[in-house]
C-alpha cells in the first residue's frame, strides 16, 4: 500500500540508516542478486510473489509484512490487521442493515489477504443459511479490475443486493460500474469497501468502508524493523490492529431505510 510504504519509509530513514529494500513488485531476479548485502525484507504490499519473500528467509534475513502477509511464512514479523477477522466485520456490518444477498468481490484468487478476508466473510456468513451468497475476484487490485469484473457481475443476472468489495480502490471501480448502468446507490446496490483511503473520502465518491489504521501499523512496523535490526535472532511477532466502520453513503441505513 502506497500511503503506508511513504510514511514507513520516511520514519525508518529517521529511526536507524540500514541497507534497506521496500519492495512493490520490483524486478524478482535483479533484487535476488542483492540478497546476501540485504540485512532486512520490509514488504508493505498484499501481493508479493511468496518465492520473493521466501528467498529472504531462506538466506536468514529477518522479513517483516506490513498490512499483509503470505502464505506459509511461519518466520516473518507481521503487522496489520487481522484479514479474516475484518471479513467477518464485513459480512456483520452487511446482515446488520438486512441485505438477503450479499457478493463479497475480492482481489486476485491467489492474493492472501483476499483469501483471507473471503474466509472470514465465509464463515460468518454459513451462519446464515437464509441469506444468498456469492463470490467472485477481480484480476488485479486496481480501479480497472473492479470495474470490469463488477460490470461482468451486472451484465450476467441476478447481482446481489450489496457487495463487500475487499479493498477501497476496487469497490470504487465497482462503484463506478454501477453507476454506469444506472443504478442508484444505496437504493438499488450497495458497496462496502475495505482500507478508508483517502479517495474513499470524496464527496463524488462517500465510500462507506472499514477503516485500517495506517498510521499505527507503520509506526509499528517501523518499531518492528528497528528491533530486528538491533537483535536479528529475536523471536518473529504478529501485532495486529482492530478495523473500523466508516459510515458514508453506499449502504442503507441499520433500519433498512
Amino acid at each position: 500500500m502506497n500511503t503506508g510504504g511513504q510514511i514507513g519509509h520516511t520514519e525508518l530513514a529517521g529511526a536507524r540508516r540500514r541497507t534497506l529494500i521496500h519492495v512493490n513488485q520490483i524486478v524478482l531476479d535483479a533484487v535476488l542478486q542483492l540478497v546476501a548485502k540485504i540485512e532486512l525484507f520490509f514488504d508493505a504490499t498484499c501481493a508479493v510473489p511468496a518465492s520473493f519473500a521466501a528467498s529472504f528467509e531462506n538466506a536468514n534475513i529477518p522479513v517483516v509484512f506490513a498490512f499483509a502477509r503470505y502464505n506459509g511464512s511461519e518466520n516473518a514479523n507481521l503487522v496489520g490487521i487481522d484479514n479474516e477477522a475484518a471479513g467477518a466485520f464485513a459480512a456483520r456490518t452487511l446482515l446488520a442493515r438486512g441485505y438477503r444477498h450479499i457478493g463479497f468481490l475480492g482481489g486476485p484468487d491467489s492474493a492472501v489477504s483476499t483469501l483471507d478476508r473471503l474466509k472470514g466473510f465465509a464463515a460468518e456468513m454459513a451462519a446464515h443459511p437464509e441469506v444468498k451468497v456469492s463470490h467472485s475476484f477481480s484480476s488485479e487490485y486496481s480501479f480497472a479490475a473492479g470495474r470490469a469484473a463488477m460490470l461482468e457481475l451486472l451484465d450476467g443476472g441476478d447481482p446481489a443486493e450489496v457487495y463487500f468489495g475487499a479493498d477501497d480502490v476496487i469497490s470504487i471501480g465497482a462503484l463506478s460500474a454501477m453507476e454506469s448502468r444506472g443504478l442508484k446507490i444505496p437504493g438499488d446496490v450497495g458497496i462496502l469497501g475495505l482500507n478508508d483511503m483517502e479517495m474513499a473520502g470524496w464527496e463524488n465518491i462517500n465510500l462507506t468502508t472499514i477503516r485500517q489504521p495506517i498510521r499505527q501499523i507503520t509506526s509499528a512496523a517501523v518499531d518492528l524493523m528497528v528491533s530486528q535490526l538491533a537483535a536479528p535472532d529475536r523471536y518473529p511477532e504478529a501485532r495486529l490492529f482492530p478495523c473500523t466502520l466508516i459510515e458514508r453513503g453506499t449502504l442503507r441505513a441499520l433500519n433498512g431505510g
